[in-house]
């Protein structure tokens, strides 16, 4: 029997953002959920008229016990794909031996990794602003196109803008740099694939790459692939299907290998 799929979507979006993903799976036989993060259930228009009031303080450590929380309530261990924050909080949910496979797609990295790639230092200096205080930060379609979107036209960023983006707390992101951002990669571990999008202006391959490659323990499984023409977007633009295909072939060659 195959296992359950959990979906974990990244900052700036919703479950939204899985819709496709979850069918793609549930065609091949796998259950499939995408919970959302606190404060995130909504349709994203709604979410960007009406900024919920305590999104400026939802942090890291809340997002973890939250699916740490659901994985908790499951018989078995289920996959955990996560994309961006939510490839971060796979990891740290691997690293509690809550899940039985785990997938990272431009996975936040852990423990402090940090690139320097303009991209990335703009990016996470534009959100982490310290004199921005606990005032979410507003997502725009400009912001979009340049960030997430940047490998599609302007009109398909611009579409996507609309189904997908919402604005986000800034703490989240902050929380990387503390405790709450660390991750135990020297334990044995269950099988991981990290993905990069070779265009990423947020999280740049190469550290994706770094991530994938950070785990020590020689008895476990960590891998790394790189897609090209893709931006952070990866999962909605145009060739998602890939993407999808890459992670149900390796998850078929690697959940044999796992214990049910």
């Amino acid at each position: 029997m195959k296992p359950k799929i959990i979906f974990i979507h990244g900052m700036f979006l919703t479950p939204k953002s899985w819709e496709k993903w979850v069918g793609y799976f549930e065609n091949l036989g796998y259950e499939c959920h995408a919970p959302a993060w606190p404060m995130h259930e909504q349709e994203p228009a709604l979410l960007r008229e009406n900024i919920p009031a305590d999104l400026g303080s939802l942090g890291l450590a809340t997002l973890y016990r939250h699916h740490a929380a659901l994985l908790e309530k499951q018989l078995t261990p289920p996959v955990v794909i996560g994309h961006s924050m939510g490839g971060l909080l796979m990891q740290k949910l691997a690293a509690a031996g809550l899940i039985r496979a785990g997938v990272g797609i431009c996975s936040v990295a852990p423990n402090r990794m940090l690139a320097a790639d303009w991209g990335f230092l703009r990016n996470s200096a534009s959100i982490t602003n310290p004199f921005a205080g606990d005032e979410p930060y507003e997502m725009t379609p400009e912001l979009f196109h340049q960030n997430f979107g940047n490998t599609m036209t302007e009109e398909d960023s611009n579409s996507a803008y609309r189904d997908f983006a919402v604005h986000e707390s800034r703490q989240v992101l902050r929380n990387i740099m503390g405790e709450d951002g660390q991750v135990d990669v020297d334990q044995p571990h269950v099988p991981l694939l990290f993905l990069g999008a070779l265009e990423d202006e947020i999280i740049p391959n190469t550290l994706v790459a770094r991530n994938a490659h950070a785990y020590t323990d020689e008895r476990s499984h960590s891998e790394y692939f790189g897609f090209s023409g893709r931006g952070h977007f990866i999962c909605g633009q145009n060739g998602w299907e890939e993407v999808a295909l890459h992670i149900a072939n390796w998850l078929e060659s690697h959940l044999a290998a796992t214990r049910s």
